[in-house]
């Protein structure tokens, strides 16, 4: 058998083992290659920092939800408001409790004024003279009744002066700055009215804008903008404005309801001077003047 056949066994193993030794140097750099596998708590790192980053939003959240007032009542967010708030709200609450304490006076004083100036008005009209309107009116209560007391003591007072223009223009004169000032008496506090009604619903916006500063500054603390966490501030402050309305509402429609009735009640006045001045004119054409003596207790 020739030599070259003889050792090609030997040459095939050799060359399957070159071969097994570069396959295993191959697997081998492989895994050289290869990333090594990271550590368990290294791997977790920067997820780990997102989630308790993400958790702790929630957490403040929390915490913020649980600090907010659980009585939303009007009375509970008045306690709650801030100091300036709350000022403002007692402030208006008191101006609400003037204008019907105002109300109800100038309701009792009108109608009593109105029902006696309805009655003397009434009675001057069924008079023949100004000595006869003296006898009915003149020692009763009221404005009416002050009119024809002015007029009998002008007479008293002009006995010695004939003039008829002298003696009503004097008479007139007197007459108006009695109706003037029982319009300037029965207008006494409504000025208060006007000033709630005109003010009330600026003192309120002030609240309002007081509150929701303070409720901002509340929201930036708690690094949230939940509506739960914003609402019960919004609320406190709106409600300052609501009070601020509850206040100017009424003060205005009380005032223009006192400016209607003491309307009213000077047209009353006036109809009552006019019919003091026509029993005086009638007098006097007649020469039958009350006399100093006479009547007396009806010039006092």
């Amino acid at each position: 058998m020739p030599t070259s056949f003889r050792h090609r066994p030997a040459l095939t193993a050799a060359l399957a083992g070159a071969g097994a030794l570069m396959a295993g140097a191959a697997a081998r750099a492989q895994e050289a290659a290869a990333p090594a596998p990271a550590p368990l708590g290294a791997a977790q790192g920067p997820a780990g920092g997102v989630a308790g980053a993400a958790q702790a939003v929630p957490d403040a959240a929390a915490a913020a939800l649980a600090s907010l007032p659980h009585d939303l009542s009007p009375w509970g967010m008045f306690v709650t408001a801030s100091p300036v708030v709350q000022a403002v709200m007692v402030g208006l609450a008191l101006a609400s409790v003037v204008t019907w304490t105002i109300a109800i006076a100038k309701t009792v004083e009108l109608s009593s004024a109105r029902r006696k100036a309805r009655t003397a008005l009434a009675m001057l009209e069924e008079a023949r003279s100004l000595s006869q309107a003296a006898e009915r009116v003149g020692f009763s209560q009221g404005t009416a009744a002050a009119l024809v007391r002015a007029v009998v003591a002008e007479t008293h007072l002009s006995a010695d002066a004939p003039s008829r223009d002298g003696l009503m223009d004097r008479a007139a004169s007197r007459l108006e700055r009695i109706e003037s000032a029982a319009g300037r008496r029965m207008a006494r506090g409504t000025g208060i009215l006007a000033t709630i009604g005109s003010t009330g619903p600026f003192i309120g916006l002030f609240g309002t804008v007081w509150g929701i500063m303070t409720s901002f500054i509340g929201i930036s603390k708690a690094q949230t903008t939940n509506l739960a966490v914003v609402a019960p501030g919004i609320a406190e402050a709106l409600l300052a404005t609501a009070i601020g309305l509850v206040a100017a509402i009424p003060a205005v429609v009380v005032y223009n309801a006192c400016s209607r009735a003491i309307g009213g009640h000077k047209a009353q006045l006036t109809d009552a001077s006019a019919a003091v001045l026509r029993l005086l004119s009638r007098d006097i054409d007649r020469h039958a003047l009350p006399r100093p003596h006479s009547n007396s207790r009806a010039a006092e």
